[in-house]
C-alpha cells in the first residue's frame, strides 16, 4: 500500500470544522482503511477562549499539543495546564473538560472510524 500524504495547507494550517458552541473545532485529516473496530483516524483539534468543551470518549485517543495552551480536567478532578509538546492518552470512557485562555491546537489519533468523533 502506498503512503498517504496531506500537505500543511490541508492539515495544520487549515482551521478544522466547528464542533461545539462557537469555539471548539475538530477535523479528521487522514484515516486508515482497516476493518471495522480497528480503524485509526487523526487530525487537528482547536479550542479557543470561551465556552469549555466537555467530551466523553467512546474510543481510545492520543493527543500532542502543538500550539497555544489547554486546560484539561477529567471527571476525577485531575487538572493539567497543557503546553506545546505535552502528550496525552484518553482511554475510552474518560470525560474531559477542555478550555483555553487564548487558543490551543493539538494533533490527535483515535481508534475510531473517520468522522466518528
Amino acid at each position: 500500500m502506498p503512503l498517504q500524504y496531506v500537505p500543511v495547507s490541508e492539515g495544520k494550517e487549515k482551521k478544522p470544522p466547528l464542533i461545539s458552541g462557537s469555539n471548539a473545532f475538530l477535523g479528521d485529516v487522514i484515516h486508515s482503511q482497516a476493518e471495522p473496530g480497528k480503524e485509526l483516524s487523526s487530525g487537528f483539534y482547536r479550542q479557543e477562549k470561551g465556552e469549555p468543551l466537555v467530551y466523553t470518549y467512546t474510543y481510545d485517543e492520543m493527543k500532542i499539543i502543538i500550539e497555544g495552551n489547554f486546560r484539561m480536567e477529567d471527571e476525577t478532578g485531575v487538572v493539567v495546564e497543557a503546553k506545546p509538546g505535552d502528550v496525552f492518552f484518553f482511554p475510552k470512557g474518560t470525560t474531559i473538560t477542555f478550555s483555553s485562555t487564548d487558543y490551543g491546537l493539538a494533533f490527535f489519533t483515535g481508534l475510531r472510524a473517520a468522522g466518528g468523533a
